[in-house]
């Protein structure tokens, strides 16, 4: 979810491209998607053809095992789909289509059919096993600076004083750095989107995507996206691909000329030059028994800025091209799974759609969707198989923690009292038994759109470091925003996503310090640095951290305890708010059965013997595993 200033007007009238060396054609014509693979799942496809006077024309084809089933023409001229039928064993290969019409000449366009270069179950998806690590692209490193201004975008000049401007991060720059996400210990990345985003200013990052089968070339190319994919499996890192179907850019290449006249929510409003419906932003009439038509239809149908025109998925050629489009980029790059933007904006039943699609085709592929509501109830009800009156199912497997996130923020900075500080996490974590997988949630610190986790905590070091291993080891799966692990802020101005979103240490050849090789760091980054990759070492090989049942006890006098339990092994975290020593009795915990073990601090190396008490002599997380 992203927030962009209002642009509107002065659309440039669109040349007719050809977007892809895979598409053979005589005339000039778009075909989306570009190519197709023969071994699908499904075995239907559906082409979109954009060109001159295109709807007047009949589609002729005959190849063994590919059928035209129907085609229908766009209200506008010059849209023509084309649904085809691939059936199993058809070879790879060109499809030769022939385009005809009366009194004027035929158009020829050869489609490719590939072979698929990945099988179905080399799809596995990120789950609780993984830490991800959430990357903005544009402000992580620039690897190849000859990309930072390209010619004929309307963007086109680098400016890294300005926030909003373009900073030159590219899809390089991240290939060059997975040997520092692999030693620090993450084992999946999501970048936010990389496709292109022509947009007057202030779309560096990502969200407001002008063409849906193009990487942005200040980004680099799709065969670097490509590499970016190869990389990412050599180094053991999973690839999550941010994707957006709520809504596109308002200079997408098709807002000029639409397909139908329903393509878009206020489409009318648009093209009178009308002042736009923007959303209301109030996500529960998803579920709101009592939610009014009016509040429904603004929410669903209301642009999520005046930038971002809303798109309508009730519409059922958009509604299969962006199902297409989402399975031509797990094939394309072999993904580890898709972060899907701003879900409940969508049509829902869509959503069910589309998720449904993806985890049939890839059963073992995983999803995470952004519901960003503080309420668990909400989160919860998009989890596949979470019960609600209506008998709606998603097919969505992991969805964000906001309300968790909230509560270990708060939980660290409120006092200790009866019914705030450590007992707001303690209570927020007893809300699992609404979840139906608690392990799929994917828990979090910050990330791109909120304050930095170490200006959330006041920038304390400690608490910061708290509230890392608390993301590590709770029952979840973890996600860390680039430069967290070296306590980056945007304290100067809270709530600004353009200094949330600020440069990588050392992702520039000019930066003052580099975390990629600890030069220049202080020694608060360069503990926490030290204190993440010691816990993500550990939590890569911990079983019970992977799928361990949890126990909590309620916290008492500044202390909170948490354990995980899996085939023997036992982890153990306790966050202690006290600032002097305090000694911890350990009667109260004996049902964890550690009573004799000795246990290996995991931050400090100590090993020590579970007994009557522990002696925790300073304020700070500590992390106990059970010794071998």
């Amino acid at each position: 979810m992203v927030a962009l200033g209002g642009i509107r007007g002065g659309l440039a009238l669109l040349a007719i491209l050809l977007m892809s060396c895979t598409v053979k054609i005589t005339a000039q014509i778009r075909v989306e998607p570009p190519h197709w693979w023969v071994g699908m799942h499904d075995t239907s496809l559906q082409l979109m053809l954009y060109g001159e006077g295109l709807a007047g024309y009949t589609p002729h084809l005959d190849v063994p095992g590919v059928t035209l089933e129907a085609w229908h023409p766009g209200a506008s001229p010059n849209y023509l789909f084309l649904d085809l039928t691939i059936a199993p064993g058809t070879a790879a290969g060109n499809l030769p289509l022939r385009l005809e019409k009366d009194g004027a000449s035929p158009v020829s366009v050869s489609y490719l059919l590939k072979d698929r270069e990945f099988r179905p179950d080399d799809f596995r998806g990120f789950d609780s096993s993984d830490v991800v690590y959430l990357i903005t692209p544009d402000r992580f490193a620039n690897g190849d600076p000859n990309n930072d201004v390209v010619p004929g975008m309307r963007e086109d000049r680098l400016d890294r004083e300005d926030d909003y401007g373009r900073h030159g991060g590219d899809i390089r720059g991240i290939i060059n750095n997975l040997e520092y996400i692999r030693e620090m210990g993450f084992t999946a990345i999501w970048p936010s989107p990389l496709l292109t985003n022509d947009m007057p200013e202030a779309s560096y990052h990502g969200y407001a995507i002008t063409d849906f089968y193009q990487v942005d070339p200040r980004f680099g190319t799709l065969e670097e996206y490509r590499e970016l994919a190869r990389e990412c499996r050599r180094h053991g890192i999973k690839l999550i691909m941010d994707q957006v179907a709520n809504h596109c850019g308002a200079y997408h290449w098709w807002m000029q000329d639409l397909p139908f006249e329903d393509w878009i929510h206020f489409q009318r409003e648009w093209q009178q030059g009308d002042p736009i419906t923007v959303t209301n932003h109030r996500r529960t009439v998803n579920q709101d028994l009592y939610a009014s038509k009016a509040d429904r239809e603004r929410m669903d149908q209301g642009w999520f800025v005046p930038s971002m025109p809303d798109l309508n998925q009730g519409n059922p050629f958009l509604a299969r091209y962006l199902i297409q489009n989402s399975v031509w980029w797990v094939e394309t790059l072999g993904l580890g799974g898709i972060r899907q933007d701003t879900y409940p904006y969508p049509d829902k039943y869509f959503l069910a759609d589309w998720a449904r699609a993806l985890m049939e085709a890839y059963p073992e592929f995983n999803i995470v969707g952004e519901e960003w509501s503080y309420n668990p109830l909400l989160v919860g009800y998009w989890q596949d198989g979470s019960p609600n009156r209506e008998g709606y199912r998603s097919y969505l497997r992991s969805t964000m923690d906001f309300p968790l996130q909230r509560a270990l923020v708060a939980a660290l900075v409120n006092p200790e009292a009866w019914d705030s500080g450590l007992i707001e996490l303690y209570e927020a974590l007893a809300n699992d038994f609404h979840y139906t997988r608690p392990l799929d949630v994917m828990l979090f610190g910050d990330n791109h759109d909120m304050d930095r986790l170490f200006t959330q905590v006041g920038e304390s070091e400690t608490l910061a470091e708290m509230a890392m291993a608390f993301i590590l080891t709770a029952p979840r799966t973890p996600q860390v925003y680039y430069g967290t692990e070296v306590l980056m802020q945007n304290s100067a101005k809270p709530g600004d996503h353009g200094l949330i979103r600020t440069e990588f240490p050392g992702g520039w050849p000019d930066a003052a310090k580099n975390a990629f090789t600890g030069r220049g760091l202080s020694r608060a980054e360069r503990n926490m640095q030290q204190s993440v990759m010691r816990l993500l070492a550990f939590r890569k090989t911990s079983t019970a951290l992977h799928r361990g049942q949890t126990v909590h006890f309620a916290p008492e006098e500044g202390i909170y305890l948490m354990a995980r339990q899996h085939e023997g092994e036992t982890v153990v975290l306790i966050l202690n708010k006290n600032k002097g020593p305090v000694s911890l009795h350990l009667e109260r915990f004996s049902e964890l059965g550690l009573a004799g073990r000795h246990l290996r601090e995991v931050l400090s190396g100590e090993v020590l013997e579970w007994s009557e008490s522990l002696s925790l002599d300073r304020r700070g997380a500590y992390v106990l595993a059970t010794a071998e």
